[in-house]
């Protein structure tokens, strides 16, 4: 579903005039994304497919990630992409959890990469997703940030927002 909104949100923003960046690392983030799901099931199915004792726990938790997913790609509307997707002189959207994170999209991928696997005990599958995912993310950060400040008001609206921790200081 996440894709058939980001293919239509990427026909109205680039007919609005949005420019594309990241291109070089976008397919590197598709692969590991298909890795992570190819991963995770081969090794919970190794495992005997046994939900973590934890189960209930995690799985209240996962839930409670899809509510932040939901309010975040609500809050984006249109704007919402897994491409980077600038509109030139476009005023940044600083609602919902925007009020108090830059990137709750990418907060929320990289608990889902911890938690589906936890909740099946696939801790190697847990364990190496969330390390690429930081290396991908700190590449992909580094690129949305820089097109964001260039074309909008993101460098004055978000200053003195942190990336994903509400309560943890501005560097």
């Amino acid at each position: 579903m996440e894709l058939i909104i980001a293919k239509r949100n990427e026909r109205i923003v680039k007919a609005m005039g949005a420019k594309e960046f990241g291109a070089r690392h976008y397919p590197w983030i598709v692969a590991m994304h298909v890795l992570f799901l190819l991963s995770f099931t081969v090794e919970s199915l190794w495992k005997g497919a046994e939900p973590s004792p934890w189960w209930p726990f995690l799985f209240i938790l996962f839930v409670a990630v899809q509510g932040l997913r939901i309010w975040t790609i609500s809050s984006l509307g249109r704007f919402w992409n897994t491409k980077i997707l600038v509109l030139p002189n476009a005023s940044v959207v600083a609602k919902g959890p925007y009020r108090w994170i830059r990137h709750p999209n990418y907060f929320i991928v990289a608990m889902e990469i911890w938690l589906i696997p936890f909740m099946f005990q696939a801790y190697w599958t847990a364990l190496v997703f969330s390390i690429v995912n930081g290396i991908l993310l700190s590449i992909r950060i580094a690129v949305e940030e820089e097109a964001l400040r260039s074309l909008t008001n993101y460098g004055e609206q978000f200053a003195v927002r942190p990336r994903f921790f509400p309560l943890r200081p501005v560097k």
